[in-house]
């Protein structure tokens, strides 16, 4: 079992304490949970940092939240997928990261609302990141981001675009990309800390049946190595210390088998959700500054098959 970093420890211990006697979100009424996964998330909020501009606004008909760092042309945006089981969390509680992102890309991120299981499963939350991705505004340059859950809408809502709909890079970070709770990380982190195989297995009942897993755009792992192929340059991380580290592991190996030159990450002594905790841990903070860094280094070659019209 790997050991938690300093930093990672520090807040692990702080969360014991918070937490203490606390139910499992996952095992109650998804309402409920829900309710009690936002005060969770809500608090690493604390300290947020700066912006030109943030409101809410609407796009596709769908809230979402709209964020402008102080330095960035606004050329370029990101549409940002949050996390949460595909059932929790909200544009809210990821406020903190939407504006990390945002500071290290120098770029606006438009953080989306969409519909969350199980009260809409599968695809319902897929249809509105496409919709909200065909919304978008033709006149500036547009990257997909998601985390977690988030993660797993941005590169399904990818594998079904069209070729010359796609955005110039995405930006995924510790991704739910398969369905198989064997891998070996399943095995070495089942009972978390944090995100547990138990928990996991319940987000995938509230937001998708047995018989969809085998689709590429439920479980992303299962795309051909064509669909795979035809992606933007991707940027993944995965935390060591999670469940999910596998999937993100497996989804590199299988890109760098089909000669892509995408960046894969593998940060140490952290658990799943850990960037949600930038105000506090240094690693969430160098996550973003390494996505920061590939977003604004898109390799030409691929900018230079969209035009302006195409791909804004």
């Amino acid at each position: 079992m790997s050991a938690p970093s300093p930093g990672m420890k520090a807040l692990l211990d702080r969360l014991s304490v918070e937490d203490a006697g606390l139910p499992d979100p996952t095992t109650l009424p998804a309402f409920q949970g829900r309710a009690l996964a936002a005060l969770s998330n809500l608090r690493w909020n604390e300290n947020l940092p700066e912006m030109a501009e943030a409101r809410t606004v609407s796009i596709a008909d769908m809230a979402a939240r709209w964020v402008v760092p102080p330095k960035g042309s606004g050329d370029r945006v990101i549409l940002y997928v949050h996390g949460g089981g595909w059932a929790f969390c909200s544009a809210a509680t990821h406020e903190g990261a939407a504006r990390r992102l945002a500071l290290a890309c120098e770029a606006p991120v438009l953080s989306l609302e969409y519909r969350l299981a199980p009260e809409h499963p599968f695809p319902a939350g897929l249809q509105d990141v496409l919709e909200a991705w065909s919304a978008r505004s033709r006149d500036r340059r547009w990257t997909l981001a998601g985390d977690s859950a988030g993660a797993n809408l941005a590169l399904a809502a990818m594998l079904q675009m069209q070729q010359e709909d796609l955005p110039e890079c995405a930006l995924l970070f510790y991704g739910v990309y398969g369905a198989d709770f064997s891998t070996p990380s399943y095995r070495k982190y089942a009972d978390g800390p944090g995100l547990s195989r138990a928990k996991m297995m319940r987000y995938w009942d509230w937001y998708a049946s047995h018989e969809q897993r085998g689709d590429p755009q439920v479980a992303p792992l299962g795309a051909s190595d064509a669909q795979l192929s035809r992606l933007p340059p991707l940027y993944l991380n995965a935390a060591e210390i999670d469940p999910l580290h596998s999937d993100t592991e497996a989804l590199a190996e299988r890109l760098a088998a089909l000669g892509r030159s995408d960046r894969f990450d593998h940060v140490e002594g952290v658990v799943h959700g850990f960037m949600q905790m930038g105000a506090f841990l240094p690693e969430a903070r160098e996550a973003f500054r390494k996505a920061g860094a590939f977003f604004k280094d898109v390799p030409h070659e691929f900018r230079s098959t969209h035009n302006r019209e195409e791909i804004s």
